[in-house]
């Protein structure tokens, strides 16, 4: 099992500072929202269209380009959206004013906190399997 540090590196990156640049928005001006039609679209929503559209290319197809960067840069942030609204939506009246409570900050930063342990973990048990299962290297008789 092989891991893409870099593209690991991406998406926490993307996940954290897509938190952050959420809740300092939001924090501002808590009354934005994107409102089509009549309808309140939460980021939530946003947040996992973004997850579909990049995530499927990432699992189905292999590479090391720019694209494949840009897909996991998208993915974090959609990720990012909606894990943000988990806590916030389940908790509480889902109102602006509610955003704004202590329960859908630290609820998000748990939520956030728990997904970034979680891709380390990955990454860490990812790169122990291959060094645990890859073939011994020969060793050079010093007598040669």
């Amino acid at each position: 099992m092989t891991v893409n540090g870099r593209r690991a590196l991406l998406i926490g990156l993307s996940i954290l500072l897509t938190f952050a640049a959420l809740r300092v928005s939001l924090h501002l001006s808590p009354g934005t929202n994107l409102t089509i039609g009549g309808y309140n679209i939460h980021h939530l929503f946003t947040g996992l269209l973004l997850v579909t559209i990049s995530g499927m290319p990432l699992v189905l197809f292999h590479g090391n380009s720019r694209g494949f960067d840009v897909l996991a840069v998208v993915f974090g942030a959609g990720l990012s959206m909606a894990l943000d609204e988990w806590v916030y939506l389940i908790t509480t009246d889902g109102s602006d004013a509610s955003y704004l409570l202590p329960i859908s900050l630290w609820g998000g930063i748990v939520v956030i906190a728990l997904t970034l342990a979680y891709l380390v973990t990955l990454v860490f048990f990812a790169r122990h399997c291959v060094r645990a299962t890859s073939p011994p290297q020969p060793t050079q008789d010093p007598s040669d």
